[in-house]
């Protein structure tokens, strides 16, 4: 069994050791965050977690091992908390099994997501589990449709940064935020990026640390200062062949 200071706890249940999330290191790295997490909340994160692995046991939904979860999957998402505005209407571009969505819709009941993904499986997944302020929608970004609807546009480990921006920036309200979640490698592509031709004017990059991971995050804070132009997002084809300020 994992000694007392591990970051697996172990739970037996038929005589089967089963790892779970660990509850009171992620409370208190969320107080940390400065976010309060209650009973409810960890319950409905640790439910998530159980149906993500048993399921992703035969349907491949995470690579990230289930010891880690509470870390690279939970706490990381949740380290955008403080970009969402009270009942914010949220966008989660590329959410796979549902992550950042899934956690801040439990942390931030106030607010409203679509997790968008072109995957059946991942998204069949989010519809069978998902929050009730969270809503599947499977479909790529660049052929949606939907435009100048969320508050808040974001995303992790969706595609280079001018491509994600370009997919971000027609559902985003103009007021709004478009907020990827980056890493310190993106710092030089957030410095050059011209977004001002999809709307956007760059406020700030904010920096965090996923702490018991030791990895730094980076997230560019961008607002929507006037409405995309139509041309935009284009065919992924030719999102790849020529991105914005390329």
């Amino acid at each position: 069994m994992p000694s007392h200071g591990s970051i697996v706890h172990s739970l037996y249940k038929n005589g089967v050791e089963s790892p779970f999330v660990d509850r009171e290191r992620l409370a208190a790295e969320c107080a940390r965050i400065g976010l309060a997490l209650d009973d409810g909340q960890l319950d409905a994160l640790e439910r998530f977690e159980e149906a993500l692995y048993r399921e992703g046991s035969v349907r491949n939904l995470t690579r990230v091992p289930r010891e880690e979860c509470w870390v690279r999957h939970f706490l990381d998402s949740l380290l955008i908390h403080s970009r969402i505005a009270e009942g914010a209407e949220a966008l989660d571009i590329g959410c796979g099994p549902g992550f950042p969505c899934v956690p801040l819709a439990i942390v931030r009941p106030d607010a409203s997501w679509v997790g968008l993904d072109s995957s059946g499986k991942m998204i069949g997944f989010l519809a069978r589990h998902r929050p009730p302020n969270v809503k599947p929608v499977c479909d790529r970004a660049e052929t949606w449709g939907v435009r100048d609807r969320f508050g808040l546009v974001t995303g992790r480990a969706l595609a280079p940064l001018a491509i994600q921006l370009e997919l971000s920036a027609p559902a985003c309200s103009v007021g709004g935020l478009v907020v990827p979640m980056r890493t310190p490698s993106d710092l030089e592509a957030i410095r050059a990026c011209r977004c001002e031709e999809l709307g956007l004017e760059l406020l700030e990059i904010w920096e965090a640390e996923l702490a018991p991971a030791g990895a730094p995050r980076v997230f560019p804070v961008y607002r929507k200062v006037a409405p995309t132009p139509r041309r935009f997002p284009r065919s992924w084809a030719e999102i790849r062949r020529r991105p914005i300020g390329s």
